[in-house]
């Protein structure tokens, strides 16, 4: 017979004296607030004393919000998401964060939103760091001159609306005079140069975004791009955070050395996205319904940009923030606002989009304070006698109207003005190398457009510029060095422009 043995229960009072020896757990301390209120965008929250200004907030549906409010008894939260998704009671539980957003080279080629989840449906992103989209501004010592130029392949504004490395450009007009088009333009120039671009549309529709998306594609720059999207569709709160967000993006790029360019399309919806907020959250209105710190919103944002010293990375950052006029008011709050924060603007006018002038800019009004210092120095010598030109043109072309008998030499002003204007035309999304430029200008400003129809004007510098490109590698090769033309090169260049018109009187004359 055989006797099982149990196996030996362990004495309770030994259990119990483990557990009490044992060291305690951390206490873990969890505040839980509740949504008191919730509408278009924004949430009132309660029961979280101590969470703190733009701390990052997890409400239980999955939406997440910025508090923007400290005020006794309740905080005002931007919110992130769907703010039908927000219930009033539902449970909000702090972070302890602030709002951070994707950085990295493997954010290039793709379409994200401001917190940096991908939109294009090409699978997730394997961000480099995470980094809060509010940052400092970099400090004086930090900083250095504008030296060097951001060709931008746009002929007017190379010349005489020069844009340097590190510069706040603001491209400004009423709606439908090529904004969005001459900053992509410029994007898309880059393809020569080895500057990182990031577009940011803040309010757009997503056919709008979809054609620049198509536009950098087909242009071959957009493996060197992020295009960071805020569509009108979106919480008016990643409207609010995507120009940070976008900054922070290029200042991961600009701490390595790199050039960056930002286009921030538009600041104006950027505005109204922050005044429905801050007026659903009872902010006292000023000037045109805006809260008062719009300023310092916008100030905040484009302070970040700037030619940086090897102490901060060595790289630059530049920014063109686009803002849209009404009935071409250029004092309204918001654009007198960013004019005084940039470095000069970019006037697109409807008064010249009506005399069919693309790009239209317009050169009475549009300046630019820095980046003069680092142009070009071929194109300084054009840029002068430009100016002068058109304004005196543009002055007697309004005198002309009047059906004033004219003399032969204001005729002549006349001609030679048309002729320089037209020569300013440019195709959409053709950007120009800075050789064939300048050698178009520089053969309109020696005569060689004179009394040329408009077909006929862009047949002939769409011949000099392909004999540029055969012609004058070595004078190419001198304005990269940035050396001024002398008078050998102005000569030749203006040789070219009338063997190009040659060209197409022999062929006229053949076809007669």
């Amino acid at each position: 017979m055989t006797v099982e043995t149990s196996t030996p229960v362990a004495n309770p009072m030994d259990l119990l004296n483990t557990i009490l020896d044992s060291p305690a757990p951390e206490p873990h301390l969890s505040e839980i607030g509740q949504v008191a209120e919730v509408a278009d965008g924004i949430a009132i929250v309660t029961g979280l004393e101590r969470a703190l200004s733009e701390e990052l907030l997890q409400f239980d549906s999955g939406v997440q919000g910025i508090i923007l409010d400290l005020e006794a008894g309740h905080l005002g939260v931007v919110l992130l998401g769907p703010w039908d998704r927000v219930a009033i009671g539902e449970s909000v539980v702090r972070t302890h964060m602030v709002v951070s957003t994707k950085v990295g080279p493997s954010l290039l080629g793709r379409v994200v939103n401001a917190l940096g989840t991908p939109l294009d449906g090409k699978g997730t992103i394997k961000e480099e760091a995470v980094r809060p989209v509010e940052a400092e501004a970099p400090k004086i010592l930090d900083r250095k001159a504008i030296t060097r130029p951001l060709a931008t392949g746009i002929k007017v504004v190379d010349a005489a609306v020069p844009i340097g490395l590190g510069q706040r450009q603001l491209v400004i007009g009423d709606r439908q005079t090529g904004k969005t088009s001459l900053a992509v333009d410029a994007i898309l120039n880059q393809k020569r140069t080895d500057v990182i671009c990031i577009y940011c549309a803040i309010g757009q529709r997503g056919d709008a975004v979809a054609k620049v998306n198509g536009a950098l594609i087909d242009g071959g720059m957009m493996k060197r791009t992020i295009i960071l999207s805020a569509g009108d569709e979106d919480a008016a709160g990643l409207a609010y955070i995507a120009p940070y967000a976008a900054l922070t993006m290029a200042e991961y790029f600009s701490a390595q050395g790199r050039d960056v360019l930002v286009v921030l399309d538009d600041l104006t919806h950027h505005a109204r996205s922050y005044r429905e907020l801050s007026l659903l959250l009872r902010r006292p209105p000023g000037r045109e319904a805006f809260p008062g710190d719009i300023f310092y919103i916008h100030a905040r944002l484009l302070e970040r940009a700037g030619q940086f010293n090897e102490n901060a990375g060595g790289g630059s950052i530049t920014v063109l923030p686009v803002v849209e006029t009404q009935a071409e008011n250029l004092s309204a709050y918001i654009p007198t606002n960013l004019i005084s924060i940039t470095d000069g603007q970019i006037y697109l006018s409807p008064r010249l989009v009506r005399k069919n002038q693309f790009p239209a800019v317009d050169l009475g009004v549009s300046v630019s304070r820095v980046g003069g210092k680092a142009q070009n120095t071929a194109f300084r010598s054009v840029a002068g006698n430009l100016r002068v030109t058109l304004s005196q043109f543009e002055e007697l072309e309004d005198f002309a109207r009047f059906g004033t008998r004219l003399d032969d030499a204001t005729r002549k002003q006349l001609t030679r003005g048309a002729a320089v204007r037209a020569a300013l035309r440019q195709a959409e999304r053709d950007p120009i190398a800075a050789t064939e430029q300048l050698a178009v200008l520089v053969a309109a400003m020696d005569g060689k457009f004179d009394g040329l129809s408009e077909a006929d004007t862009f047949e002939v510098m769409a011949t000099l510029r392909s004999i540029a490109r055969r012609d004058l590698a070595d004078i190419a090769d001198l304005i990269t060095q940035n050396q001024p033309l002398d008078d050998n090169a102005r000569t030749r260049m203006a040789a070219l422009g009338q063997q190009a018109r040659e060209t197409l009187e022999e062929k006229n004359g053949t076809d007669t």
